[in-house]
């Protein structure tokens, strides 16, 4: 078995799939204690990699090509002896070769042409498969077997459960208290259930005494927290952009359950083990759906689906998740709340 020193982990974006990274480096990490292990991200999610336990170094890059070509010396001075790429394109495979480490390691079917590169290339079974558990495959073929349930291992500062009790007893949370998060936007408008749905689900929850609604989301989704928010008969407590993206895994920790759309949050929710309602449209639960058990994803089974596109060529727009009721989603988080009345 080899004994790799310096270990390059490329995996810049985008926020779920860095989540779904963590078990890769966690068993990397565990094969090989005494690697330096640094962890190559785009600067927009580099706060979340920061917290992810096993890392040694964040190494954030602008997501530019002047920004990842000027990277190509500093890394080449590190003398990696494994480069390991799970992002799987042209930029990513291409900065690893550029880094000049003996072994390069990558999907045999990533995109762009980017298995032109790797020095070993892992083949992908079957298309129907978890990311996390396709990433899993890079580390076993550097020799680092999984053992037991893949794990998420974050290492929290206290100051970041301290910001978050801040914020939220400001707006009326006090801690100890239950509340829901939810999260009702996306990156592709394709995997958003419509504002209207959202807005009386929150209502009935907070009606019904479920604990408060809490809105999150960056500061570019705030339009669609305020659209549904003036939907609703209730008030929500709404901290859209006022979270950065290091400190939600501690918000997400705290709360009681998370209803989303399929988003990079759903994932970090998962991996703190809070419980999880998530509608899925276009895209497959089976490849990217909350990991792990006691999460609900809701879906419209229609027969177009999925078609992972960020555009619906469906006659109805949006059928897959428009035919997914209020009701469906309040059984689902009336269930799942059960299970974790008490929060952290």
């Amino acid at each position: 078995m080899e004994d790799y020193r310096h270990i390059l982990f490329i995996k810049p974006s985008s926020l779920g799939d860095i989540v779904h990274a963590m078990p890769t480096c966690a068993t990397i990490r565990r094969a090989y204690p005494k690697a330096r292990l640094t962890w190559l991200v785009k600067r927009q999610w580099a706060g979340l990699v920061e917290r992810i336990d096993g890392v040694d170094r964040v190494w954030s890059v602008e997501s530019t090509l002047k920004g990842w070509l000027s990277q190509v010396f500093p890394l080449r001075a590190e003398r990696f002896d494994l480069v390991v790429d799970l992002q799987g394109l042209f930029r990513s495979a291409a900065i690893g070769w550029l880094s000049g480490s003996p072994l390069l390691v990558g999907f045999a079917n990533g995109r762009e042409g980017s298995p032109w590169f790797y020095s070993r290339r892992v083949p992908v079974p079957q298309s129907e498969m978890h990311a996390v558990d396709r990433y899993l495959l890079l580390a076993k073929a550097v020799g680092a077997a999984e053992a037991g349930t893949p794990e998420f291992r974050f290492r929290i500062p206290q100051a970041d459960y301290d910001e978050v009790d801040r914020l939220l007893s400001r707006s009326g949370v006090t801690t100890g208290t239950s509340w829901v998060a939810m999260n009702v936007s996306a990156r592709w408008p394709t995997k958003r259930w419509p504002a209207a749905s959202f807005a009386e689900v929150a209502d009935r929850l907070q009606q019904e005494g479920c604990g408060v609604v809490v809105m999150i989301g960056g500061p570019d989704e705030r339009a669609d927290v305020t659209a549904v928010s003036g939907m609703m008969k209730t008030l929500a407590v709404d901290l859209a952009g006022a979270t950065t993206v290091g400190l939600l895994p501690a918000l997400l920790s705290k709360a009681s359950l998370l209803i989303t759309n399929d988003s990079g949050p759903m994932h970090i929710a998962a991996a703190v083990g809070t419980p999880v309602v998530a509608l899925f449209g276009p895209t497959s639960a089976a490849r990217t759906g909350p990991y792990g058990v006691g999460h609900s994803v809701l879906t419209g089974n229609v027969p177009c689906r999925p078609c992972f596109s960020r555009t619906c060529h469906n006659t109805l727009p949006l059928e897959c998740l428009r035919i997914v009721s209020s009701e469906q989603v309040l059984a689902a988080a009336r269930a799942q709340r059960s299970l974790r009345m008490v929060p952290r």
